[in-house]
């Protein structure tokens, strides 16, 4: 059989009233707690009565000066001078041409038109192409007496093909030496250089005729 219990002795009905008063009670603390004075008890120094003397301090004190005035501005006066110089009179000169003169300049007569010299074509392509005198074999031997493999480049270990290129004139002379490929360290001056100092070589031929043609040679440089 459930019991019953009487509407007076339900304390579920005064659960909210409590816990509001709680919360006031609660907050009320916290606010003394806060609020809340501690006073020190120890002595009070009197500064006024006190025999120690305090020390003067000297502050500087900077005080910017005005700058100066600027000076007044001084008056250019301009002078002005007459346009009209006088010259002095220059005395007239005289001069005796003599126009008798009876001698007679013989006209120069031309036997036929102006002759022009007009530069050979270069040729890329040839019947015969230029050679070294002697052949390859020789061509060899004046590379390994007069090549010298650079310093610097043996150095720094430079290895490689210089191609330069270059033209054979008529009578054998070398002209116009450019470096088609350059590896550096000094071996495009040296190849250059033997090229340039080469003896004459055996002119390309168009038929039986001498002409000037272009010719490209690989100079190898290794280290042993």
């Amino acid at each position: 059989m459930e019991s019953k219990k009487t509407q007076q002795s339900d304390l579920k009905k005064w659960s909210g009233t409590w816990f509001n008063l709680g919360l006031v009670c609660s907050l009320g603390l916290v606010l003394v707690a806060f609020e809340w004075k501690a006073y020190d008890q120890g002595t009070i120094l009197e500064l006024a009565n006190s025999s120690d003397a305090w020390e003067d301090i000297d502050i500087p004190v900077t005080i910017q000066t005005p700058p100066p005035p600027p000076p007044p501005p001084v008056q250019v006066e301009i002078l002005q001078v007459p346009d009209d110089i006088e010259i002095d009179k220059v005395p007239d000169f005289h001069v005796d041409i003599n126009t008798s003169e009876t001698d007679r300049i013989e006209a120069v007569e031309l036997e036929g038109p102006p002759i022009i010299d007009v530069a050979e074509e270069i040729r890329d392509f040839v019947e015969v192409q230029a050679s070294f005198k002697g052949g390859m074999d020789a061509w060899y031997a004046y590379l390994n007496k007069n090549l010298t493999y650079p310093a610097q480049a043996r150095r720094i270990g430079v290895e490689g093909v210089v191609i330069v290129r270059f033209v054979v004139n008529t009578d054998g002379s070398i002209q116009d030496i450019e470096l088609l490929r350059t590896i550096g360290g000094g071996c495009d001056e040296v190849a250059k250089r033997v090229i340039e100092n080469s003896p004459n070589w055996n002119p390309g031929k168009m038929g039986s005729r001498a002409v000037r043609s272009r010719m490209t040679m690989p100079i190898r440089f290794r280290l042993n």
